[in-house]
């Protein structure tokens, strides 16, 4: 898992197992003994390497590629899987994602949604704090 979301990674960004050495301050053979899984990077080396990748450290050790097949997604980007459209529009949030987004019975969620770029869901809440913010970047420009 981790031998191979650190080749993945590494391909994906275009980075030569020197560079990734470099970068990190170990050798060009340490690189590649990580990535065939001979051996493992230590705690430090694993953050150093999240951190070039811009991944989380947890993602970086533990991430399995899901169905879709995609790869250990950047910092702050979820994948949470496929959920289907009940009879009556209905959909249910995997609890991943409510979990991450603290999302509980009863909170409004705004569908947003562009016919080329997709859709989009953010907590009512949210959206009334971002409007509210909009509104008073408005205001304070008209006044200038």
């Amino acid at each position: 898992m981790l031998n191979e979301n650190l080749l993945n990674l590494r391909k994906i960004n275009k980075f030569s197992q020197e560079y990734v050495a470099e970068q990190i301050g170990v050798s060009r053979q340490a690189v590649a003994k990580w990535e065939t899984g001979e051996t493992t990077p230590d705690i430090s080396n694993c953050k150093a390497l999240a951190d070039l990748y811009d991944v989380s450290l947890d993602d970086l050790v533990n991430y399995t590629p899901d169905t879709m097949g995609l790869g250990v997604p950047p910092k702050g980007k979820h994948i949470f899987g496929v959920v289907k459209v009940g009879e009556k529009g209905q959909i249910v949030i995997p609890k991943k994602a409510r979990d991450v987004f603290k999302i509980k019975p009863g909170d409004g969620l705004v569908i947003l949604g562009d016919e080329e770029q997709g859709m989009a869901v953010i907590k009512a809440s949210a959206m009334v704090n971002m409007m509210n913010n909009i509104r008073s970047f408005m205001d304070k420009t008209i006044e200038e």
